[in-house]
């Protein structure tokens, strides 16, 4: 596998937050999120785990037994003023801004600019190491990367879906290619 880097990008499992429709909050998983990690099954062995610095990240890592490195490039989107509320509770107008416009961050977070760059940043520096790895993130760093690497626009954010305890296949030798799972 000399030369190769072969991802795992895995999202972390349910949440309070997810489950009730509001912005996330350093948080466990629930029930849910524990049986849908435990539904991922056996992944290959890997030389390296990453994850975020959320509770959410690192209990998913350690639901394999991984004790993974934790990589602040690897957090969830800053929500700022936002975090812990429910949707229905902000102001349509400043949810629209956020949602149409990558630049914006009507909420004192983060952009999906800031993150995107974020997120490519990340990808360059573990694209220097050969091996197979598995970072353990969240559904917005997994658009994020995936973004990236296919050289979508920004705007394309919110069309790609990710679930819960899912797995996105990412390999790296001459560049980046997704690979469906």
């Amino acid at each position: 596998m000399s030369g190769i880097v072969r991802l795992t990008l895995l999202a972390h499992g349910m949440t309070e937050a997810m489950s009730a429709g509001r912005f996330p909050t350093d948080e466990p998983l629930t029930d849910v999120g524990v049986r849908q990690i435990r539904a991922v099954g056996d992944l290959d062995p890997v030389d390296r785990v990453l994850a975020g610095p959320e509770a959410r990240t690192r209990q998913t890592a350690q639901s394999f037994g991984w004790t993974p490195e934790i990589d602040p490039r690897l957090a969830d989107l800053d929500y700022g003023s936002w975090q812990g509320e429910s949707l229905t509770r902000i102001e349509p107008a400043a949810l629209q801004q956020w949602t149409t416009d990558p630049v914006s961050a009507p909420h004192g977070g983060e952009s999906l600019i800031a993150l995107i760059e974020r997120t490519a940043d990340w990808l360059d520096s573990v694209s220097r190491t050969p091996g197979r790895m598995v970072a353990v993130t969240h559904p917005a760093v997994i658009r994020a990367a995936i973004l990236t690497i296919l050289a979508a626009p920004a705007e394309s954010f919110w069309r790609i879906d990710i679930t819960p305890a899912s797995r996105t296949l990412l390999l790296h030798r001459h560049g980046w290619k997704l690979r469906t799972l």
